[in-house]
């Protein structure tokens, strides 16, 4: 287990921007690039920033795809490739960001949150009014595979940017709703924020005492934003979403390479 001191003011806003976080994240995705630089900004190692993130995240992502599935917008028994695939790759991706080093994941990192940042302002979701999920064919158990294991790797290797990625990517394998495409994405987010954090905790690089905190607030935004998505959509948070997090990209870009 690894902890590091931080001024309670500093505590306090990293549970404020959490908050935030769980909120856009219910919705858009994408709430990883507030939290991760947010926690780098405040002075976390890298691998300690990317294992603390997980444990806060899986509160948010558990919460926010408990509510879609209660309004039968994820169905697990539908989605089982996506679950195991997308479990496999986390894993992978987990082990491989042990072997990396402390430089290379302060510069790869805000290449990571600013190129999502774009995608997401300049990207669009293709939209679609049938609620009923894709026909079952082999190709769709291809797609699930390939899908979930090149997301969770991505997922546990770096994290920013994956919720994005399963809402853009489900737009363009699947034609459903954009309500069931959030219910897999944010389930799928679960899933592997949950696996990565096993990992990170068996690897020791977890804050226990900041992540259950940051945790416990990442789960009532998040439990707002699924409500809010479910009523409204997110025409609301994206110009927020991206607005905060491109400052953020840039301020870490800055720090490591200029």
């Amino acid at each position: 287990m690894m902890e590091f001191a931080l001024e309670p003011a500093t505590w306090a806003l990293l549970c404020a921007v959490a908050m935030a976080a769980g909120f856009i994240d219910a919705i858009a995705g994408g709430g990883g690039m507030l939290t991760v630089p947010a926690l780098l900004t405040a002075g976390l190692p890298p691998h300690l920033a990317l294992g603390t993130n997980k444990l806060a995240a899986s509160f948010g992502s558990v919460t926010a795809s408990f509510a879609y599935y209660r309004q039968r917008l994820f169905d697990p028994k539908f989605w089982i490739q996506s679950v195991f695939a997308t479990a496999i790759g986390a894993l992978l991706g987990t082990l491989l960001v042990d072997h990396l080093s402390i430089d290379f994941l302060n510069k790869l990192i805000p290449v990571i949150i600013i190129a999502v940042a774009f995608y997401s302002l300049f990207g669009t979701l293709s939209h679609s009014d049938s609620h009923s999920l894709p026909r079952v064919t082999r190709s769709l158990k291809l797609k699930q595979w390939i899908q979930g294991l090149s997301l969770g790797f991505f997922d546990g290797m770096a994290g920013p940017g994956t919720g994005t990625f399963w809402t853009a990517s489900n737009s363009l394998l699947y034609k459903m709703s954009l309500l069931l495409n959030c219910g897999l994405a944010r389930s799928m987010n679960f899933v592997s924020n949950f696996i990565s954090l096993i990992t990170f905790v068996a690897l020791g690089h977890v804050n226990f005492l900041l992540g259950i905190s940051m945790g416990a607030f990442l789960m009532c935004g998040a439990w707002f934003g699924a409500q809010s998505a479910i009523k409204f959509g997110n025409k609301l948070i994206k110009p927020i979403f991206n607005s905060v997090v491109i400052v953020l990209a840039i301020k870490l870009i800055y720090e490591a390479y200029l």
